[in-house]
């Protein structure tokens, strides 16, 4: 067995500030709760292809010869406790406390991800609103919520993002140009990976010289730079005031100062008359019940003729509709407010609530999961320098799973990304719905 001390951040390493992470240095104690979950986790890891080794020598998971992915549990008191008390909130805190560790965690994590829909008896899962925390009203996407929203994630240092990723700053996923070449790219490709991902938006949207081009959610810049040099005349809209100060550096620097404008603005509050719209991964952050608003937004800035390009992380649609209102550990550490959408509810969505057309689809998993894998491989590798910035071990080891989490998601299936393309009719139509 592999010594502790080869191991990622080993217990020693991780020092719980509660004032920082009340609910991490906090174990809760329900003896009935722990114990039903113990036995729940038992069940549910024999049937995944991972091997669970407990303090005391014992082995669970799936009883095979092969070599399999390990998960350590160092404190199982703890992560039953945590399991019992907040499901698989619990799971992530007692992954970011220490209770549980692995040398493989993308290994470990993806087929939690691929059996998702099974590890908890049916039903139970309908006693999950009984029984796990909900949203807190506070996260709700409300214009006045929205940007407190955003702040939590992406303000929380330019420094800290530039650490691990490329030149382009794009925090989304690339694309590799072809599937087999996404199965072994390497970090000298991701930054040409995400200018061709941009380029395919542009494309999609019509965006060329002289157009008037919206985007939803600017990032770092990026896309503004590379519309604008292709003559476009952009207005980007973002919530987060550190991206937009960078947002705005890049651009004078590039000399398209005249051609770009970055407004710390809502969305739902801009106006105009646009030739084109590029939102990148922006939609996630919206919730289900601004939906709605989000596309009727499109369609009522978009000049009729105009298209739109929208880049949008997807799950299934059972899935969706099973966690519904579910609050989960992305929720409360990573983007408070989200939601991910199934293609067949922006469909719906847009149907129902626009006259836009669904015209393009472009499908491409397997790139965001090789995406993530070069993130958290650079992650890790910058630890000291992230360090020195001031996040503490218990935040590196939150992203860390946060970045393995979600490759794991993309490389089982259960999470997907599109490119879609929407157009206009050139003959402007009365939405179906209001």
């Amino acid at each position: 067995m592999t010594t502790d001390h080869r191991l990622p951040y080993s217990p020693a390493d991780i020092h719980v500030d509660p004032r920082a992470w009340p609910d991490v240095a906090h174990r809760p104690t329900s003896r009935l709760r722990a114990l039903a979950a113990g036995r729940l986790f038992a069940a549910a890891t024999r049937r995944l292809p991972i091997s669970v080794e407990y303090p005391d020598g014992r082995l669970g998971g799936a009883a095979s010869d092969a070599v399999l992915p390990r998960m350590i549990v160092r404190d199982p008191e703890s992560l039953f406790h945590r399991l019992g008390t907040s499901g698989l909130i619990g799971f992530g805190e007692a992954y970011m406390a220490g209770d549980w560790t692995t040398d493989d965690l993308v290994g470990v994590l993806t087929p939690f991800a691929e059996r998702v829909a099974e590890l908890v008896p049916a039903p139970l899962q309908r006693l999950r609103s009984l029984v796990l925390p909900g949203h807190p009203d506070d996260e709700q996407n409300t214009v006045a919520n929205t940007r407190s929203n955003i702040a939590r994630h992406y303000d929380l240092s330019n420094e800290l993002f530039g650490a691990f990723l490329d030149e382009t700053l794009s925090y989304s996923s690339a694309y590799f140009g072809s599937d087999s070449a996404a199965e072994t790219a390497d970090w000298s490709m991701l930054a040409d990976a995400q200018r061709a991902k941009i380029d395919r938006l542009l494309d999609q949207a019509g965006v060329g010289e002289g157009t008037r081009l919206l985007e939803i959610g600017t990032g770092w810049g990026e896309l503004c730079l590379r519309a604008a040099a292709r003559g476009a005349h952009v207005r980007s809209l973002t919530l987060s005031s550190e991206q937009r100060e960078l947002a705005l550096e890049r651009v004078a620097a590039a000399g398209f100062a005249d051609r770009v404008s970055v407004d710390l603005l809502d969305y739902r509050l801009v106006d105009g008359e646009y030739d084109a719209i590029v939102s990148v991964e922006m939609l996630e952050a919206v919730g289900r019940e601004f939906w709605p608003a989000y596309f009727r937004t499109l369609d009522r800035v978009l000049v009729p003729g105009g298209r739109a390009a929208v880049q949008v992380i997807t799950m299934p649609h059972a899935r969706m509709l099973a966690s519904e209102g579910t609050y989960t550990w992305v929720h409360k550490y990573i983007f408070p407010g989200g939601q991910l959408p199934s293609i067949e509810a922006l469909r719906e969505v847009t149907t129902a609530h626009t006259g836009l057309d669904l015209v393009d689809e472009k499908a491409m998993g397997c790139h965001y999961a090789r995406t993530l894998r070069l993130w958290r491989e650079r992650f890790v590798r910058s630890d000291a320098v992230i360090a020195d910035l001031g996040f503490d071990s218990v935040f590196r080891r939150m992203w860390t799973f946060y970045l393995a989490y979600s490759e794991a998601g993309f490389r089982s299936g259960y999470l997907d990304v599109y490119q879609l393309g929407f157009a206009k009719p050139a003959v402007s139509q009365t939405p179906r719905l209001s």
